[in-house]
Parts: structure tokens; sequence; C-alpha cells
């Protein structure tokens, strides 16, 4: 069991408190208590009172407090310019242009007219702001919108609330909400229309969970069940600063007789959630504007820094020292030409030393190569990524009718990433499988109930096509026929009587029933509502309690009374709300009198049963039938019983009298007399035979209205189950639980506490009191292998009997597939849990370090537990989910699964889905050792795997054994042994655990890793990963918040990695390609031609041409190829996941591949200048005459070089290649045509229409164009012929006939198969395995796969 006292040094990184045992924080809370808060405490506190409050320091402390409007925008008028220019300046490259374009203005250095320098720089950057500026425009219309909303706040003066706005709204405002409406900020919950004090929100808003949460008022209030009197209010809160963290609230509040009570997450309503099926809610504001949590979650899209985007800053620093380069050797030959001539005729005197003369020179060259770093790259690229994630968002493929959703892109500018997955971590359940639970079998108190009935069902349910959920936004009964929008549930009547859930349906079958679920309900909602058939050994056992005519043995007597614990236990222990489709989702607690039939009836049933106690732990079973009797009745307990007729009776809240402060009571049955015990057994037979007849089918109908939301689909399966045998949960408040339960009837059972599910304890549980006994029992529910440990070490044969068949049958439900859980007991003496209750309420109302103090107080408490038995939960796997991993195999992705599951369990789910294969090598690890010792071990391991077989082994580890290898000393070992498997699974993992692997493998193996899951416990995973994807699917929202990309299924991973991964890789590796490419060869035409200029840094062009050629004349076309290119199909991509591995190993931008391109940029711009300076050798044309067929030429060779590299070439495609051509001819011809003084001091009138006309210039261009071109279209015809890539191969096939094309694709597969088949060898097993022994028995049985 992982101790408190381990907390901090395991999460130690992670938390930034102080580290203190638990007793010490207690002992710190309690001197905090009795003697005030420690000052450098109170810097982290916040007191918060009514706003007319008189205290001058927390007035002024509230005053201060950020006010509730909201303003999310980056600009005002007079900042927008300013500002936007220094964000716009933080990138390196409009730094560089704005740096150049004011060089340029100094005279003596400057290379052309200083106007024309900034156009560049200035073009990009007007895009950048007018898109800023419409953003932000964007933002404060929202900003208005929102604060101009209006709510009732209350006025001391007016003595009424008035209306106000939500931007005047202030801490310490008491705010008054009706249902439907919007919470303007953080409130603690005061006051509810609902008799229990409870409030329900929707938080769509926040996290895109659409059922509704539960929240409670706070504690002790006076007023709660009357009219709330704001000037009656006279408590105080103190509560920890404003945080982000919105299923966290730590404080306490202060009652005019010192009486403290402490505060959570369940007494705040966060801004931005809706009040849902409550009248009126009354709150205090604690959290107002950018203080409240939704606001600092407000942290906008998420931007990462890609593998490609990484590559490219560092080939724009080699472009950087090209281009310095380029200019040094200009500036030392203008020095050295300037020294080799004396004073020419054709140069203006001037006393400029050479060297001075040189050192200007290279400034002036700076500008005049400045295109060299493509300063429109930047901008493509935004705009190319942006097209990607449209063609990403509207793929047909990827999107789920049944949900409506397709995929979600949230990270903007890493879609190229996933076309180099190389790791991928996957979450199991909710990921891999369904996450629709659907209850199987179960054991309990050491018998095994398979029920084989209910297996039959499931798979008839299953052939029937379960998993196709109606995707309208509504409840819906189908035995009713009746619906109920969750957007307009009726807030008349915020409560619902049991006397209101019947309604009339019709007759169905056990699988029309089976086929019922609530698809609308929201994202935790139990969408599987589905009937359990029970089991027949297990029904007749319980059949037990409605025949008392029969008495059973006592040691029968014992194990029913196991029996009923079981389901009492599964009814109770969780957080399901119930509702039904024609009512609101939660149920008031009815307090009606029972009739004294029923308590005698109750008698004699007990009597036949002779139980030691109802229920009672099997290690105290010392109590006869008498002192049963004494204990129900002197303690004032009563309950109904119809022995057949558990559901319409009417029923009396049982409350005791030593429950603790702030739990409602109840009136209780009077003493009865003597003679009311000597009923005969024929009356208490006619009795419930008559109570049978009356509300029979009443009652069942009322069983089917009941709908279930539950936080995880195993709750409400686990509910259901219970519901099947009679065990039905029919309402919950925050003080109680309304539970029909066999041969007693509907009980009301007093909620003490609930300590929720944590990842560190994994287990959860709730402290009642016993409806029957009185006596304080803890249920908890949990892991398996948590369960066992806690439960007590039993003295006798027949709890250490249970346990040991117990763990039998665990085994065989986890070698089936199934998800286990552990059900156990703990009965409190009323001392104990005293003594408890004292330690737990400091716990609570700490502020400090609650956390760690609640998880003490909860572990303190769950020890010496008494097993009742366990459960087995179907999780079908999703569809097409073996196809997906195996296809993601053989793209050469490892495939990591990491899940909390037991081992036997994630080995059955890994053969099911082809992750595991009958020919694979498993290598366990298992080992609850020192560390040397396991280093040892996974040596040896190592040792007996080659590299030969490296892909036919699996890792299979457990957590405890992850934490070992996870220490500084064992990463490099564990991951060496990784390196050799083919896949790893990883049990028993939690989410530091999965996280911690992600950012060891992503960090020391510098791999692009993915990670993929579906629940909270994932999100840290997620974000640690290079790419995170989330699943909207059973459990929440919360990882698809966290996430990069967002899909409904794991199916759906398959096309967005191999085919659009692929794709936005190869398209925006290509691109930035093509723009180096581009931008070298045209600025080595300026180079060259200094070397006949006597490196005066002037150009043969005119500097318009020269600014807009990279910028306007060949910008368009790369754009729309970065977009609509596609090497290969999307269909040979699916089928052929092999070529997946190119963009694995970046062969489309390796450095080799960087300076292929620049060697052949600089090959093209030698052909296109020297070509047309031969050409023109000796004639007296002028220097822009000269310059007109170099650019175009250059203009034909950069547009057919892309032509050239296009894998698809449409429409569009030709039309902008003709279109940019086009456009630089009409802008040149209208330029030389009216252009008189357009470049200064030269004048290019008349020059392109006088060398047009003339057919040298058209022979120059295409001889140019072909020489230039010949040795790139050589090397790729040569290369696609003899040592063809295969890429090359797939895109010869794709031109292939249909027939052809499946002949040659079967052939493909039929090689790779056999190269994989050629290196392996005889599958065995190795395994470093110190604590389970019975490991072997699953790897014999790992073939079963599940259906």
């Amino acid at each position: 069991m992982l101790g408190i006292e381990n907390l901090p040094k395991l999460a130690g990184p992670f938390l930034k408190t102080e580290r203190k045992s638990p007793a010490a924080m207690i002992q710190q809370l309690e001197q905090d208590q009795g003697g005030g808060m420690a000052k450098d405490l109170a810097k982290n506190r916040r007191v918060v009172m009514p706003s007319w409050t008189e205290h001058e320091e927390i007035k002024e402390s509230q005053q201060s407090c950020t006010r509730n409007k909201v303003q999310t925008t980056k600009y005002t008028f007079l900042s927008f310019i300013p500002k936007n220019l220094f964000e716009q300046l933080h990138r390196f490259a409009n730094v560089y242009f704005a740096f150049l374009g004011a060089l340029n203005f100094v005279p003596i250095v400057n290379a052309f007219q200083p106007e024309i320098s900034i156009i560049p720089i200035v073009f990009v950057m007007s895009i950048t702001a007018v898109k800023d500026l419409w953003e932000d425009q964007r933002r404060r219309k929202s900003d208005q919108k929102v604060n101009n909303r209006l709510c009732e706040v209350y006025d001391r003066k007016q003595k009424q609330y008035v209306e106000r706005r939500w931007a005047e709204v202030c801490v310490g405002d008491l705010v008054r909400l009706s249902c439907n409406e919007i919470i303007p900020a953080d409130m603690v919950l005061l006051h509810s229309s609902d008799p229990n004090g409870v409030c329900h929100i929707e938080t769509a808003n926040l996290d895109g969970e659409t059922n509704l949460k539960q929240r409670q008022v706070v504690r002790d209030l006076q007023q709660q069940g009357s009219e709330f009197v704001p000037e009656n209010y006279s408590s105080h809160l103190e509560c920890e600063n404003p945080n982000n963290d919105l299923r966290r609230f730590r404080g306490f509040m202060e009652h005019p007789g010192k009486v403290r009570v402490g505060l959570h997450s369940e007494n705040l309503l966060l801004r931005s959630c809706t009040v849902r099926n409550t009248e009126t809610v009354i709150g205090i504001v604690v959290y107002a504007g950018h203080e409240t949590k939704a606001m600092q979650n407000n942290s906008g899209p998420r931007y990462k820094r890609s593998k490609l985007e990484r590559r490219l800053n560092m080939d724009v620093l080699w472009c950087v020292i090209l281009l310095l380069l380029m200019c040094l050797i200009a500036a030392v030959g203008h020095g050295f030409w300037l020294s080799g001539r004396q004073n020419p005729i054709y140069m203006i005197p001037d006393d400029t030393h050479p060297a001075l003369a040189a050192f200007y020179m290279f400034w002036t060259m700076i500008i005049v190569l400045q295109v060299l770093i493509p300063i429109s790259l930047y901008v493509s690229i935004e705009i190319v990524k942006l097209g990607q994630i449209y063609f990403i968002q509207n793929d047909l493929d990827l999107y789920n009718p049944v949900l409506d959703t397709g995929v979600q892109c949230r990270a903007l500018n890493i879609t190229e990433d996933l076309g180099q997955i190389q790791y991928l971590f996957s979450d199991k359940t909710g990921t891999l499988t369904e996450n629709r639970m659907l209850f199987r079998r179960c054991t309990v108190a050491g018998t095994e109930y398979p029920h084989h009935e209910n297996a039959i069902s499931l798979e008839q349910y299953e052939e029937q096509g379960c998993g196709d959920a109606d995707h309208s936004l509504t409840l819906r009964s189908r035995t009713s026929r009746k619906s109920l929008s969750c957007k307009s549930l009726s807030c008349n009547r915020s409560s619902l009587s049991l006397n209101t859930l019947t309604a009339e349906s019709d007759t169905q079958s056990v699988h029309d029933t089976l086929r019922r679920h609530t698809p609308g309900a929201g994202a935790f909602s139990s969408t599987m509502e589905c009937a359990v058939v029970p089991d027949p050994q297990l029904q007749a056992r319980l059949n037990t309690l409605s025949s008392p005519m029969c008495s059973p043995l006592r040691q029968q007597a014992a194990e029913i009374s196991h029996i009923l614990d079981f389901f009492l236990a599964l009814t109770v222990c969780n957080t399901v709300v119930v509702s039904s489709p024609t009512q609101p989702r939660h149920v008031q607690m009815p307090v009606v009198r029972t009739p004294l039939r029923s308590l005698e009836e109750m008698k004699a049933m007990f009597q036949k049963l002779s139980l030691p106690r109802f229920p009672s732990s099997p290690s105290q079973n010392t109590d006869t039938p008498p002192s049963l009797t004494k204990k129900l009745f002197t303690r004032g307990r009563s309950a109904s019983y119809f022995p057949n007729n558990p559901l319409q009776t009417p029923i009396t809240t049982l409350q005791s009298p030593t429950a603790p402060s702030g739990t409602p009571t109840t009136p209780v049955t009077p003493a009865l007399s003597s003679g009311a015990w000597s009923e005969d057994v024929d009356d208490i037979q006619k009795a419930k035979d008559n109570s049978a007849d009356e509300s029979e089918s009443d009652d069942e109908d009322e069983a089917e209205e009941l709908l279930y939301e539950a936080e995880s689909p195993d709750e409400a399966a686990l509910v259901q189950a219970a519901k099947a045998y009679g065990c039905t949960l029919l309402g919950r408040s925050p003080e109680q639980v309304l539970v029909a339960v066999p041969g007693t009837g509907p009980l009301s059972i007093p909620l003490l506490h609930v300590l929720p599910f944590h990842s560190a304890r994994k287990r959860m549980s709730v402290v009642v009191r016993h409806p029957l006994t009185g006596e304080v029992v803890v249920y908890t529910k949990g892991a398996d292998n948590v369960i066992m440990e806690l439960a007590e070490a039993a003295e006798d044969g027949f709890c250490r009997e249970i346990m040991e068949r117990t763990q039998r049958h665990l085994d065989q439900y986890a070698r089936e597939g199934l998800r286990t859980l552990c059900v156990a007991k703990k009965v409190l003496e009323e001392q104990e849990y005293k003594t408890w209750l004292k330690r737990h309420e400091y716990a609570e109302t700490s502020i400090e370090n609650r956390e760690e103090l609640l998880l003490e107080s909860a572990e303190r408490l769950e020890t010496n537990l008494t097993l009742l038995g366990a459960t087995g939960i179907v999780d079908r796997l999703q569809e097409e989910v073996p196809e997906s991993i195996e296809a993601l195999q053989e793209a050469g992705i490892k495939v990591w699964v990491l899940t909390g599951d037991k081992q036997e369990t994630a080995i059955n789910i890994a053969f099911a889905c082809k992750l595991l294969r009958p020919t694979d090598h498993i290598l366990m690890a298992n080992c609850d050792s020192k560390v040397t010792t396991l280093l040892k071990k996974l040596q040896v391991t190592k040792e007996g795997v080659s590299e030969d077989d490296s892909s036919d082994c699996v890792l299979v580890i457990d957590g405890r054994t992850l934490d070992y290898a996870l220490q500084k000393e064992l990463q490099g070992s564990f991951l060496e042994l990784t390196c050799c498997c083919r896949s790893v699974i990883c049990c028993r993992s939690t989410p530091l655990q999965k996280s911690q692997v992600v950012r060891l493998v992503r960090d020391k193996l510098k791999v692009m890793t993915l990670a993929i899951g579906d629940g909270a416990n994932d999100v840290s995973m997620i974000q640690m990963a290079d790419v995170g994807i989330g699943i909207s699917g059973q459990e929440g929202m919360q990882a698809v918040m966290s996430s990069d990309f967002a899909i409904s299924r794991f199916k759906f991973l398959r096309k967005l990695i191999l085919v659009h991964g692929h794709w936005c890789y190869a398209r925006l590796a290509n691109m930035i390609l093509y723009f180096f490419y581009k931008n070298v060869m045209y600025v080595n035409l300026l180079f060259w031609y200094q070397f006949f200029c006597g490196f005066s840094g002037s150009t043969m062009t005119n500097s318009w041409v020269l600014i807009f050629f990279n910028l306007l004349f060949t910008s368009i076309p790369p754009i729309i190829y970065g977009m609509l290119d596609k090497d290969v199909s999307g269909e040979t991509l699916l089928d052929l996941p092999d070529l997946y591995k190119s963009g694995q190993n970046s062969q489309a931008y390796l450095p080799s591949t960087f300076w292929m391109n620049i060697l052949d940029a600089f090959y093209q711009s030698l052909v296109c200048f020297f070509i047309p300076y031969f050409a023109y050798a000796g004639s007296d044309i002028g220097v822009f005459s000269f310059g007109s067929p170099i650019n175009g030429s250059a203009l034909l060779i950069i547009l057919l070089h892309q032509l050239i590299e296009s894998r698809t070439v449409t429409w569009i495609h030709t039309a902008l290649l003709l279109f940019s051509a086009l456009f630089y001819y009409v802008f040149v011809l209208l330029f030389s045509l009216t252009c008189v003084t357009c470049n200064s001091p030269t004048n290019p009138l008349g020059i392109e229409t006088k060398m047009m006309s003339e057919p040298l210039y058209f022979l120059v261009c295409g001889l140019t164009t072909v020489l230039a071109l010949l040795p790139r279209i050589l090397c790729r015809a040569f290369c696609s012929t003899i040592c063809p890539s295969d890429l090359v191969r797939a895109q010869k096939m794709e031109r292939l006939s249909a027939q052809d094309y499946y002949m040659s694709l079967r052939q493909w597969k039929e090689n790779k198969a056999a190269q994989r088949l050629s290196s392996r060898h005889v599958p065995q097993n190795l395994s470093v395995n110190a604590d389970m022994p019975h490991l072997t028995e699953c790897i014999a049985e790992a073939g079963a796969v599940l259906s």
C-alpha cells in the first residue's frame, strides 16, 4: 500500500508545499486553529465577508480585489501600434528585415531607394497587424457582451436584490440566481431552494461536460430550509488565493459561535457554469473577474514548436552564414578592386580608404542580398498550416455521425509532427476499449456466480449493435416514449417524490431493455443503461430474504449477510445521480410513517434467518437474534418490509440520535408493545401477498424509469447490476441515500462522509450509518490489489478461505479480459468513529496541505477491511482497433500501452488488439525487490534478447517495478531493454508514472512521441508528449481540453497519422526546401553580377522587380503546393503503412537534402546568369536590358522547378503557375511603358518592350531554362528507375489498373511479411518475476481473444 509518508518523496518535484509528516501537519493545524493563523500563511488566504461589512481592514482588502469586469483584449486605441510593433519585433526575421530597411536609409551604404527597401517588411507586418486587430476586435465585442449581462445583487440600502451588470459585481456581494442563469463569478453557495440544500450546475462552458454536477450549501447555515435573509448572514469565510485548479477549493467558514466548517469544491459555483433544475440559489462572491478559475484557465490555443520548425531555424542560420560569407567576399573584392585603380575617369574622386570602402560595401551587399533570408516563408507557413487544419477537420472519414463530431485541431502549428511519430503511448480503458461497462459476473463471499444467461444476453446485445448510440441531445426513455431536452429541464419543480416516478409503459423483453441508453445525458452519464440478467443461484439465495418460511443454516445466513452487504455497497458506494426521463435529475427524500405491520414482519424474517447480525462483519457474529431485536428498537430504527414488493412501499427516513451535527433528524417510530410481536407467520405471508398483488406492475415501471448518471461507466454498471437483484438506488442527497433493499423495502441510509476516488489510493469509500443496526459502516470499492492488501488478516478459516477463493476468481476474470473491482466493508465503533471524525474535520477545514491531510485521513480509516466480493465488468474493444494498431506497428511506430489495470487483463487485451502476437517473446518484469536486484535481472534479460529478436519481444512491467525502473540509476538499463522490444505494456501505472515514462523516452531517446487518452488521468501524459491526442469518450472532456488534437474513436488515429500526418509533413518540408532553393537561386544571380561591376553593389534589375520577385511573383504557387500536393493517395497510404517511415526518418528534409537543394540553386543560378551573359557579350545593351532575360529565365526555371517537384498537378496548380508568369510579364511591361522616374537615377522606360520584341530574348530564356532544369530531371529519372524508394514504387503502382494494383499490393505485403518472418526465432517467455508465479497460466491462455 502506498502510505502517506511516501507521498512527498514520490511527488516531491511536483509539490511546492513543505514536506511534513501527516502528524506534524495536523499538529500545526491544531495550533493554527487554537492560536490564530500564522502571518506568513495569511498571505496565501483571502478573508471574505458581505460587502457591507464594517470591518475596515477586511473591507479595504475586498475593495482591492479585482472587479468582475473582464478584458481579454490586448490593445487599446492608443496602444495598438506600439504594442503590436513590439510583439512582432520579437520575431528574428522581422527584426532582421526592419534593420535592413533602416540601414538602407544610411546614404553611404544604401543600395537602392530607401522607400522601396521597407516595402517587404511593411507588407508582412501590416498583414499580421490587420489579423491581430481583427482578432482583438472580436474579443472586445465578446467582452462587452459578457460584461453587460445582468444579475441580481443584494443592496443593503434598498433592502432588496437589484439588477447590476456583471462588470459591477465585487467580492463580498450576495448574488441571487435563478434556473438556467449563468453564474457571473465564483461564489460559495449559501442558499438553495431545494430542501436538501442542493444545487445542480452544468459545466459545459468550462470543460465541455454536459452532465449535471451537484453542489451543496455550506453546512450548519441557520437559514437553510427557509427564506434566506441576507441581513442575518453574519459568518465570514477564509479561502485560498485565486488559482486555476477547477477541481480544488480550500477554505473554511466561521459561524458566529466560532464554529468552523470546511469548504470544498462542492460548495463552490464557478463562473460561466449554468444553474440547472434549481429555482433559486444565493451565493457570496469570493473570486471575481480575472481571478475566477474560468479566467485563470483561459490560456487560448496551444502553441508548440514542431520538429520541422526547429530544423527550419537551424537552416535559416546556415543561410545567414552564407549571406555573411557572400557579403564578405564582395567587400574584400571591392577593396581589392579599388586598390588596383588610381583615380579612374569613370569614378567620382573620393578620399575614402579602400578598407573603409570595403566595410561600407559589406553593409551595402547585405541590403542587396537580403532576400536570401525568406521573409515570406514565415507568413506562407502559417497560411499553409491553416489550410492543412481545414482539410483535416473537414475529412468525412474522421467524422463520427453518432456523436456528431469530427477532428478538433487545438494546436495550430504542429500538424507536420503527426507525420514523424516514432513512439505512441496509449491508455487502454476508453481509448482502446469502449469504456461502456457492462456487468458480466461476480464473486461474493468466495462463491463465484458466472451469470451465463447474462453473457448470452450481452452477446446478443453486441450483435444488435450496442455501440450505435442515438446522437440526439435528448434524454429518452423508450418504454414511456417521453423525452426531455437537457437544456430545458423544468425549473418549476426542483425535486421529485417517489410517487411521481411511476408511469405507464409497455412490456419489454430483456433484450429490449439492454438497448436502452441515454445518449444526451452528458459526458459522464451512463450511456449503456442495460439490464443485467441475474444469476439463478445468486438470485435464489437472495430470495431467502423474501421467503421467511424457509430457515437457512447459520453458515448460509452469514453468506446471505455478505451478499446483502455486497449489493448494498454497490448501491451506496458511488456518486451516481438518479433521474427520470420526465423529471429533473435529483430525488427528494420523502418522510413517510412506516406501518406497524412491517416491523413485525421484519422480526419474523430475522428469526427465520437466524442472522448473527444484519448485516454484519463475519468477525463480529456473536450477537443473538434477541440482541438484534433490542438494537433495532431501542435505537429507534424502523423500516418497512413487504417481501415481494421492495419498491412501492412508503418508507421512514431513519436517523440515529448519535449522528454528527449537521445531519437532519426525522421522527422516530414510537416504542411498540410486546403484543405486537405475537403475529402469526400466516398473517405475514398474507400481508406479503396482498401488497405484492397491489403494486407489482407499478414497481416494474418505476424501476425501468430510473436513469443513472455516473462519473464513470464502472459506477453505472455496478448500480445497474445491484438494481437487477432488487437493491435499487432510488435517490441521493448530501445527507442520505434512498435505497430499496430486498426483504426490507426502501430505506433511507444516512450518508455521513464520502471519501472520493484518488489516484494514489485507487479506491473510494462512503461512511454511512446502517439503517437497521445503527452502526457506522465504511463501504469501500477499488482496485483488487489494493483492497486485498487492506483486508484484515482474518483469524478464522472462513474469512481466509474467502480471500483465497476470491483471488482465484480475480485471476480468472483478468485472463478473460474483464475489469476487476473489489468490494469491502468495515464496522466502526462509536468511539473509533468520533476519534477519526475529529481529525478528519481538522483536515477538511485546513487551507494549507489540505489534500495531503485528507489523503492521510482516508487511508487511516480504510484499514482492516472485511472483503465482501469482487466484480468482473466487460469493456469491449472499439471497432477497428486491432487493424489500427497493426497498421501503426507496420508503419514503424512503437506502441506502448500504459494502463492501471491488472497485468493479466492488459495482456489479454493486448492479444485481442494485436499488440501481442502468438509468436512474440513476452518479457515480464514483476519485482518487489531492491533496485540492485532488479538491475541485475534486467541485465540478464537484456542479454537473453538479441537484436534479431527485438521485433518479436514485448515487455510487460507492473507499477512497482516501473517505480524502480524510473529511478535515475536504472533509467539507462530500462531504456536499453525497451529498445530491444517491439512494444511495452505498463500495468498498474499511475498518472504520474505515465507522464514520467513519456518524458523519459522523449528526452533520453530524442524521438517524436504521441500520447492518446480519454480521461483526466491521462492529462499529464498527453501534455508531456510532443503530440497529445484526446478522445471525447465516456470520462469527460479533460483529456480533450488538454490535447493538441481531439478525435472520437481510436480508429481515426490511423488515418490522422498515416495519411494526414504524412501529407502535412511531406508538403511542408518540400515547401520549405523550395523557398530556400528559389531565394538562394535568385540571390546568386545578383552575386555573380558583382564580379563584373567591381563589387559595387549594383544590380542588373530595377529595385521594384528585385523586391517583388520573391514577395509576390513566386510566393503563391508554393502555398497551394503546401496545401494540396499528394505524393501518394490516401488509400495507398492506408494500404501500405510502410510508407509512413519516410516521415519518421525525415527523408523529405534531411541535412543532405537541404544542401543538395542549395547546390542545385547555385548551379541553376550559374546557368541562368552566364548563358545570357555570353549570348549578349560584345553588344551595346544596357544593364537593365541585360537583366531582362535573366529575370525572365529565372522566373520560368523557378516555376517549372516546382512543377517537377509536384506529385499532383491539378487545374489549380496549372492556373496558379500561369497566373504567376502572366503577373510578372504584365507587371514588367506596364512598368516599362509607364515608369520614367520610378527607379532613380536610371530610367527603365521601354526596356522590356524592346527586349521582348527580339527573338534572341526568347531563345535565351528557353535554352537557359532547359539547361538549368536538365540535371534535376535526369537525376530524378535515374533514381526513380535504378533505385526507387518505396514512395516512388507506390506512385508507380497507382498508375496501374485496379486488378494489377491489387496484385502488386498483395505481392508487396507478402514480401514484407517474408522479411519479418526471416528474422524470427522460436518464441520463448523470459520473466523477471518475483511475486506473481501464477502469470504463466495467463501466458498459456493468452491466445484467447476478446470478441
